[in-house]
């Protein structure tokens, strides 16, 4: 689709050489010899970049620029101008135009800088789509669930997506959605055109975890060969997510603390103060009142963790949940594998009720995601359905058919080996690879790392 560029000036000459020049690069120019013309054309039609007067027969290049930013934020102005001015190019590039060029042109270095307005467009509006397909992808009505205990949980989790509160603790057994949650607050806050940063608290070593988290300076330690900015400093104005924080490290756990204390944190090996505003979301799995009852977890840390807390109920609590999320899962999956399936039995439904499920919403997904994928027909029958961790024995068959040579092995070679083979059979879905194996997604990751996989 050609590039659509929109010329406002009042000197013909002018637009005729640009619109030339233009043409010649592919670009489908519209010219607009007053101001007025030019935000009716720009009220009716979308244009990638603007060309703008500074002065125009009937009214101001600027007044036009501060219109413009009131209905679209993406399309990339340049202004052109015979009488410049320093104050006027400052409130130019203030009302937010890409660059304020003299006339007469010097047209070579002119479209050198048409170029990388452009490449700005394009980079705006892949900014802005991919934000609204996030906005989407976590917005509340992607979260199932009418179960009494899951509607008054929507209520608290909108409110506080539109506070400001800047510390929520999120509780709930594994698969329960924690991650959702999380991405649901961020997406739909003030904070979602910033970064949402993520961390396993779990997934790397505690020397590393600190670095991820606060950075460090050159020469900090042996491999710190350069500066580093951790995920508090990157994230600043948005959102850090730590997942499975009930297990950091104690050292860790003062470090943290204070950060949440004062939003200051030093760099490994630093020693500016470094002040920052985020939203820390902290997720456990943990009991984190036996932790700290156990001196595993710092009491004064939960106490700062825990200002707006969560509790996600396990799926075995939410009744007929269970029924509309399968139907929600089986619909889905038979979209992506291309399956005419559109049914769950009866006698399928009441199995799935019956079943206490352990591993929750996480489980449930597995299971019908493995139904959909072997089925045959149009409907999900209880056959299909493959409850629990090990189907049909087949992962302790193959553990008995391992056995152990009386000069032993080399245990990272084979460990190497199984995440190889893993990646082979599900074509490097790491997620998929990581169930085949039964380890968590970051579990695996961890390990591709360590043999340099990645």
């Amino acid at each position: 689709m050609a590039i659509q560029v929109l010329i406002i000036e009042d000197e013909k000459l002018i637009r005729w050489s640009l619109r030339q020049k233009l043409e010649q690069k592919g670009y489908r120019v519209t010219e607009a010899e007053r101001g007025g013309i030019g935000m009716e054309l720009l009220e009716s039609r979308q244009f990638d970049l603007v060309m703008l007067d500074h002065k125009l027969p009937d009214v101001t290049g600027l007044e036009i620029l501060r219109q413009l930013r009131k209905t679209d934020q993406n399309v990339v102005v340049i202004m052109m101008t015979a009488y410049s001015r320093i104050e006027d190019a400052v409130e130019a590039i203030k009302l937010g135009a890409y660059d304020y060029v003299p006339k007469p042109f010097q047209m070579d270095l002119l479209l050198l800088t048409i170029e990388k307005a452009l490449e700005t467009t394009q980079l705006r509006r892949e900014l802005w789509e991919l934000r609204r397909h996030l906005k989407h992808e976590y917005g509340f009505d992607r979260i199932i669930g009418k179960d009494p205990s899951m509607l008054r949980l929507f209520e608290v989790v909108a409110d506080i997506a539109q506070s400001s509160a800047t510390t929520v603790f999120l509780r709930g057994d594994t698969g329960t959605g924690k991650d959702l949650f999380a991405k649901v607050i961020h997406y739909n806050s003030d904070r979602a055109p910033k970064p949402f940063m993520n961390i396993t608290c779990t997934a790397i070593s505690e020397t590393l975890l600190e670095s991820e988290l606060f950075g460090h300076e050159r020469g900090a330690f042996t491999d710190a060969r350069t500066q580093k900015k951790g995920l508090f400093e990157l994230a600043d104005g948005g959102t850090v997510y730590l997942d499975e924080v009930g297990d950091m490290p104690p050292s860790l756990q003062a470090k943290l603390l204070r950060f949440l204390e004062d939003r200051t944190f030093r760099r490994v090996g630093g020693t500016e103060e470094i002040r920052v505003d985020v939203r820390i979301l902290a997720a456990t799995n943990r009991d984190i009142e036996k932790a700290v009852a156990d001196a595993a977890f710092r009491s004064d840390l939960l106490y700062r963790l825990n200002v707006v807390p969560i509790d996600l109920p396990p799926l075995s609590a939410r009744g007929d949940d269970v029924r509309l999320l399968a139907q929600h899962y089986v619909s889905n999956f038979a979209t992506e594998f291309k399956k005419d399936i559109t049914k769950i039995s009866k006698a399928a439904f009441e199995k799935l009720s019956a079943y206490h499920w352990p591993g929750n919403v996480r489980e449930l997904r597995n299971v019908c995601e493995r139904a959909v994928l072997l089925q045959k027909g149009s409907m999900i029958e209880p056959g299909d359905l493959v409850l629990g961790r090990v189907p049909a024995g087949e992962a302790e068959t193959a553990i008995q058919s391992l056995t152990l040579p009386p000069g032993g092995i080399d245990f990272e070679s084979l460990e190497k080996q199984l995440l190889q083979q893993s990646l082979a059979r599900t074509a490097n879905n790491q997620t998929k690879a990581a169930k085949l194996l039964n380890l968590s997604r970051d579990t695996f990751r961890y390990r591709l790392e360590k043999h340099h996989l990645l």
